[in-house]
């Protein structure tokens, strides 16, 4: 079961790419894990650049971006576009 707090934002569509799927498959992990974290405020392994472009774009409707790490190690991203119309979870390469 997978804990979701209050969402702070709209995901919209969401979608993933096939590198993000295989490694989540080989991680034996769903892609909600990482986007419950995401719609939560909650940004993995962004810098703190990237954290405060967050938490602005929380309230000025900018992009949202969220890194976090497979149980195998694999970096994945979570964007939710600034018009809130999609979230896609990738990997960095296939951005």
């Amino acid at each position: 079961m997978i804990n979701v707090a209050a969402p702070k934002f709209r995901l919209g569509k969401l979608v993933s790419t096939p590198g993000a799927l295989a490694a989540l498959s080989e991680a034996g992990q769903s892609p909600m894990v990482f986007i419950s974290q995401h719609v939560a405020g909650k940004w993995g392994d962004c810098d703190e650049h990237d954290r405060q472009a967050n938490e602005d774009a929380l309230k000025d409707g900018d992009r949202l971006f969220s890194v976090y790490r497979t149980s195998k190690g694999v970096k994945i991203w979570v964007i939710t576009e600034a018009d809130r119309s999609s979230t896609c979870v990738l990997l960095p390469e296939e951005y």
